[in-house]
């Protein structure tokens, strides 16, 4: 793969809100529904939350958020890759630099939520050093959300 540069970008950036449809797409095809709502930019606008995008050769091809939980904990939010460019590491990558930007943001954990019909997210997350936790959020009694916690 070329070189990835994965940086920050605004969430209301073409590449970005298309990025975050095709993401919700694959969503409905896994869950059969749109996931968890629309997209609020503004989540991941403040002091303490950030959205990247990763590119290869200036073409986005991957994208994820942090937004703040509370005053210790970071969630990551919208983790994609494209299927053209998976299986390459790309996905790890976005989540070791998103752990980096949380810990200079000063949180001591990340939180995540993922599904059943995820396999290869769970894999990442557990790879990662990621515990399952018990269910947190708007999905926490959903039996296909899967919990996820790492300290920073």
């Amino acid at each position: 793969m070329d070189p990835v540069s994965i940086l920050p970008e605004d969430p209301r950036s073409t590449d970005a809100v298309v990025l975050i449809n095709e993401l919700y797409l694959e969503l409905f095809r896994r869950y059969g529904d749109p996931g968890n709502g629309p997209f609020q930019a503004e989540d991941v606008r403040g002091p303490r939350s950030c959205f990247l995008v990763a590119r290869v050769q200036g073409r986005a091809i991957g994208c994820g958020a942090l937004r703040q939980e509370d005053a210790e904990t970071a969630e990551v939010k919208r983790m994609y890759v494209r299927p053209e460019a998976r299986g390459q590491g790309l996905g790890r990558r976005m989540l070791e630099e998103l752990e980096h930007r949380a810990a200079e943001m000063g949180f001591k954990r990340i939180r995540l939520e993922t599904g059943v019909p995820q396999p290869e997210a769970l894999h990442l997350y557990e790879s990662a050093t990621y515990r399952r936790i018990p269910g947190y959020g708007e999905y926490k009694d959903d039996p296909r959300t899967v919990s996820f916690e790492k300290i920073l």
